[in-house]
């Protein structure tokens, strides 16, 4: 009787370990089954982020980002400064931005009546101002319209002859959300012909454009129209685009064809080779339609009714250890321009005179930053002409025996991204007279500042 104690406790304690091992397994299968749940949410989350991540990319601006050489900032290609896309309306919230530019100029040939034997100058072309001068100074207003549009405004602020001028230089929108990597932008804006057409002022790397910009562009091609481009679902870039402009800025003139005077093609690829180097290679097509298109002297001018054929060449080539461009890098860049005018001239005291010529330009250029903040450049650009005839014997269409050319070297000091000062030395025997010209430039920007292309 005394083991019946015993076994009563013995048959106790079994129960109680069968039901503590039957409570431990149903809590661990609940946590198995809570932790399966976990895992299958977080995938599912991760699926849903690489989604919208993919249809963000296709909605903003359409290059791969990487440092830009000029500053420590990074930037998202091309074309133009180009700001960033953001969900959301920022419409009662625009960015501002202002950038201030300057400088101080010195030629020894003289500036004034400055014409390239052979060539019509117009637009902004030519030597910059002697003396103390205040640039442009550029104000930027940038903001998403809504999901499906963003928008952009450049107001540049100029002194010409004592005179405070105000201008509207770009006003434009453009497309967030087509399908199939397309894009349109429509209002005024830069072409997105050549390398240097669509960069502003404040990023080049010389304080003037090469001589073939300034004679064949007159320094710039800007005007109204519409602009569509398609990015190619590639590994490396492909970029497509065709625009419609007005055709009253030079070389176009007149708005003709009923205010359609002007039509482009580009193509534009690039790739990364290994961590430290990128390429981009493009080629570009304007034909312009010119009705009493001025150019030269304002008192005497030049005038051109034809047509206009650029073709343009470009090539660029970076290298940063690494892929980081703060401490050092280097970039190379070259673009060969190619012209026919076919119409003719009507000068004030000439009869007129049929025109069709062929002529060519082209520049090359290196800068290298040796270490944080400082860069130095050199810049190498010709122009060559075909005769134009004996009827232009004794006229500023008649070129020289001589190709017009420059060369430049410049050294720029950056305290950062937002400011720089840099020295600049030009030898140009593009016009009648030699000329050493010398002079100091800075760029300061305050508020907002876009991304720069590549």
């Amino acid at each position: 009787m005394r083991t019946l104690p015993f076994v009563m406790l013995f048959f106790c304690l079994i129960g109680t370990t069968t039901s503590t091992q039957a409570q431990t397994s149903a809590e661990l299968a609940d946590l198995r089954a809570e932790l399966a749940q976990m895992r299958a949410d977080y995938e599912e989350r991760i699926t849903q982020l690489e989604q919208r991540l993919a249809v963000a990319e296709q909605k903003n601006i359409r290059q791969p980002t990487e440092p830009d050489p000029q500053t420590t900032e990074y930037r998202q290609a091309d074309n133009t400064t180009k700001p960033v896309a953001r969900a959301g309306n920022q419409s009662s919230n625009p960015d501002i931005g202002v950038i201030f530019q300057g400088q101080a100029w010195r030629h020894s040939g003289g500036s004034d009546d400055y014409l390239i034997p052979g060539f019509p100058l117009a637009g902004e072309a030519g030597p910059l101002p002697e003396g103390l001068s205040l640039g442009e100074i550029e104000l930027n207003i940038s903001g998403n319209v809504d999901d499906k549009f963003t928008a952009w405004l450049t107001v540049p602020i100029a002194v010409e002859d004592g005179e405070v001028e105000v201008e509207l230089e770009e006003a434009w929108i453009e497309t967030l959300a087509l399908p199939a990597g397309l894009s349109l932008r429509v209002g005024r804006f830069f072409s997105n012909i050549g390398y240097l057409n669509d960069k502003h002022r404040h990023s080049w790397n010389f304080v003037d454009q090469p001589l073939a910009y300034q004679v064949f562009l007159g320094n710039q091609y800007l005007d109204d129209g519409a602009q569509l481009r398609w990015l190619a679902p590639t590994d490396f870039y492909l970029e497509l685009g065709a625009e419609v402009t007005r055709g009253d800025r030079y070389p176009a003139g007149g708005a003709a064809n009923s205010g359609f005077g002007t039509y482009t093609l580009h193509a534009r690829s690039g790739g990364d080779i290994g961590f430290s180097h990128s390429w981009q290679a493009g080629i570009s097509y304007l034909q312009a339609d010119a009705q009493e298109r001025a150019s030269g002297s304002e008192d005497s001018p030049l005038m051109f009714t034809g047509t206009t054929r650029l073709m343009m060449a470009e090539f660029v080539w970076k290298w940063a250890p690494n892929g980081n461009n703060n401490q050092r890098n280097f970039v190379f860049q070259t673009e060969y321009l190619w012209r026919n005018e076919d119409g003719f001239y009507n000068h004030s005291e000439d009869p007129i005179l049929a025109y069709d010529t062929d002529q060519q330009g082209w520049y090359a250029q290196a800068v290298y930053q040796p270490f944080p903040r400082w860069r130095m450049g050199v810049r190498y650009d010709q122009l060559s002409s075909s005769d134009p005839g004996q009827s232009f014997i004794g006229t500023d269409l008649m070129p020289t025996e001589r190709n017009p050319y420059r060369y430049s070297i410049m050294a720029d000091w950056s305290n950062s991204e937002f400011s720089r000062l840099r020295l600049q030395y030009t030898f140009d025997r593009a016009g009648m007279l030699d000329d050493n010209q010398w002079g100091l430039q800075y760029t300061f920007s305050i508020g907002a500042h876009g991304a720069h292309s590549f």
